[in-house]
């Protein structure tokens, strides 16, 4: 009963995870377009700092945690499909911390990227779910 519980709280904590990947690139992207020191940047800047201390980065430990028992608990370390969902898993922990540096390039006014490319990168957490979920639920390999 427990490991229930456990996979419960780990498919929780990753759809807020996901929701937080989701939504801080469009953050990114209006706070670029916004005038650097502007009233409108400083918020920007305060509502990705929320959105990272509060939702990103506990959702982010949280996942990894429980993820990390889950696969003890299963044995999945000697299972293919569990080699490739880890490689996803640390894609989008990269792609998080990535995200997040960028923010604090934002907020010194540094733009390095165009609101177009902030919306394409938007579309690598969908990718990565699509093939995780794929992983976990047919275990092709």
């Amino acid at each position: 009963m427990l490991y229930l519980w456990l996979k419960a709280a780990h498919l929780i904590f990753v759809i807020f995870w996901m929701a937080g990947l989701f939504m801080l690139p469009r953050f990114l992207v209006y706070h670029q377009e916004a005038e650097h020191g502007s009233p409108e940047a400083t918020r920007w800047i305060d509502r990705e700092a929320k959105l990272k201390n509060i939702i990103l980065n506990p959702s982010l430990i949280i996942v990894w945690l429980l993820g990390l028992v889950l696969a003890v608990q299963i044995g999945a370390f000697s299972q293919g499909w569990f080699h490739a969902k880890l490689l996803f898993v640390l894609v989008l922990s990269g792609y998080h911390g990535w995200m997040i540096g960028y923010a604090r390039k934002l907020a010194k006014g540094e733009r390095k990227l165009t609101g177009k490319q902030l919306r394409l990168i938007n579309e690598v957490p969908g990718i990565a779910a699509a093939v995780i979920v794929i992983l976990v639920i047919v275990k092709p390999f």
